[in-house]
């Protein structure tokens, strides 16, 4: 029997929901807090630098998923793009990911065995790493952790790296050749027409309010269907009345250069603790066009999170995962018909593959239980 369903964000998670239950036959609401869809991934042309503008920083779409890269690509057309990001730690360019150029800038090495013996000789000999410092030592020593990692992370988590855990740092890749693409995934590409263009698809002929907060009037919205998909944070969802997980969120600072290309890459990671932003990008150089002589430059400046302002990025501690289940069993105890996921929901670091697979898990599961 068909339901009414209240999505709630125009984001990955809630576009994607919106889609397949709009596609089971259900009656399908989105409403979304911004003045637009997209979420975190929106995108806007900015015609006098030939390019599209990632606002909410850089999205570059990869997954090892055959079935999610045939799933979205079914909403777009795709631009080629290999990611060759770089470092700069006082003044130095780096190669990341860490790779045979980057034991040649540090080390002097020239062969992937030399660098294999490099590393074994500069790790700490640390039994379980389980913080973030101290996987890295024993995996790539405390040179390179100095000048390309440490500086960094605590600019975007503004936790010492021991309180952190190591999954954060363990999607990074650790190579002994010259392969610097960033991603070790099969499929890579950036949305040709931008992602905004993704969500227009997604929620093609679902009605969407913009501007419409669900926080504001919970119970009224609740009341009015069947079933609430949340993409928010759940904290906020109970009013933070067990105590607020823990976020990052970020400022960005655009600027446009008089000058076809400012960086000669899309992203500069800015590693030294006393530079206050994190990263650099030219927006032209995901898929651009160079013929113009004007660039988008955006700078990355890490913020403190507070109520009000955007959670960007869940700070995974014990503490706030453990905060978070709290309020997951609550959401169960009381028996609310709402289903929260995505990367704010589930509080977890998701790149967008993985929230278009939890997205799809979602519905299979809310599809069972309807029968």
């Amino acid at each position: 029997m068909p339901k009414s369903i209240l999505v709630v964000g125009a984001g990955f998670y809630g576009a994607v929901c919106a889609r397949e239950l709009f596609d089971l036959g259900h009656s399908v609401h989105v409403i979304e807090k911004r003045v637009h869809i997209a979420g975190n991934c929106y995108t806007r042309p900015k015609l006098e630098c030939g390019c599209h503008e990632h606002v909410y920083g850089p999205h570059i779409f990869h997954t090892n998923s055959k079935k999610i890269w045939d799933y979205i690509s079914r909403f777009t057309e795709w631009t080629p793009y290999v990611h060759r990001p770089k470092a700069r730690y006082k003044g130095v360019l780096y190669s990341l990911p860490v790779n045979l150029r980057t034991f040649q800038q540090i080390y002097g090495v020239s062969t992937p065995e030399q660098a294999r013996r490099k590393l074994e000789s500069v790790r700490h000999k640390i039994e379980s790493p389980d913080n973030l410092e101290d996987w890295c030592l024993s995996e790539i020593g405390p040179d390179i952790y100095e000048r390309l990692i440490r500086g960094y992370t605590i600019k975007q988590w503004k936790k010492d790296p021991r309180e952190l855990p190591p999954s954060i740092i363990k999607r990074i890749p650790v190579r002994l050749n010259d392969n610097d693409n960033y991603f070790d995934d099969r499929f890579q590409g950036i949305p040709k027409n931008g992602y905004t263009s993704i969500f227009e698809r997604l929620l093609e002929g679902i009605p969407v309010d913009l501007n419409t907060d669900f926080l504001q009037e919970r119970d009224y919205w609740i009341n009015r269907y069947d079933h609430v998909i949340y993409s928010g944070p759940v904290d906020a969802l109970f009013n933070y009345e067990s105590g607020t997980l823990e976020y990052r969120s970020l400022r960005f600072n655009s600027v446009v250069e008089k000058v076809a290309d400012f960086q000669g890459v899309s992203q500069i990671n800015e590693t030294d603790e006393s530079v206050p932003y994190t990263r650099v990008i030219e927006h032209k150089h995901f898929n651009g066009d160079f013929s113009k002589p004007a660039s988008l430059i955006t700078y990355e400046y890490p913020e403190d999170w507070s109520a009000g302002k955007t959670e960007y990025y869940p700070i995974e501690t014990a503490i706030s995962r453990s905060k978070h289940r709290a309020y997951i069993e609550q959401l169960d105890q009381l028996g609310l018909p709402i289903t929260a996921g995505g990367r704010l929901g589930d509080f977890r670091y998701y790149d967008m593959h993985q929230v278009i697979g939890s997205a799809l898990r979602s519905v299979q599961t809310l599809a069972q239980s309807w029968k």
